[in-house]
């Protein structure tokens, strides 16, 4: 590790178990609600009147977005059970390496990307933004050596710092 790495503050682990991460937690479970209930109503029935081209991406979009979203559910259910102490850090590190947090991107300009509504469009852009704070804070928690500060050399400790912070909490 570097010498510049022994010298920078990882919030990483407190987040993982603080208020932040009672609210990362709410949103992550009540997105996979919201989709789960999109899916199995209003967009069930936009999915039937859909062109062709969007009617099959509509199919493979959704069978990624609710893979993409239950990665992410089985990753905040293990990090609340070793915050909460039933399960070791160790055990933690056992069955996370069954989650997949860095993948499942969309293709934007795939045919009948436009076509698709665009409640179901907003709901994969909501997830991957969840996905890539969540992906950031595991790297942060789980795999810092990876973590990259997001600055230059001749930058500001403090601001890399903050700006690692803008991109796990999505700030706007």
């Amino acid at each position: 590790m570097s010498e510049r790495g022994l010298n920078t503050v990882s919030f990483a682990g407190h987040v993982a178990s603080s208020a932040q991460f009672k609210s990362l937690y709410a949103e992550g479970m009540g997105l996979v609600e919201e989709t789960a209930s999109y899916l199995d109503g209003v967009g069930r029935q936009a999915s039937k009147v859909l062109p062709r081209m969007a009617s099959v991406l509509y199919a493979a979009e959704s069978m990624r977005l609710t893979t993409r979203l239950m990665q992410m559910a089985s990753w905040l259910l293990l990090q609340r059970a070793v915050n909460n102490g039933e399960m070791s850090r160790d055990q933690v590190l056992s069955e996370k390496n069954k989650v997949r947090l860095d993948s499942f991107n969309v293709d934007k300009t795939a045919p009948g990307w436009n076509d698709l509504p665009e409640a179901f469009r907003d709901l994969i852009e909501r997830s991957l933004r969840l996905q890539n704070r969540i992906a950031l804070l595991d790297r942060e928690i789980y795999r810092p050596q990876e973590v990259q500060t997001f600055a230059p050399d001749n930058q500001n400790s403090v601001q890399a710092q903050i700006n690692l912070l803008q991109t796990a909490f999505g700030s706007n």
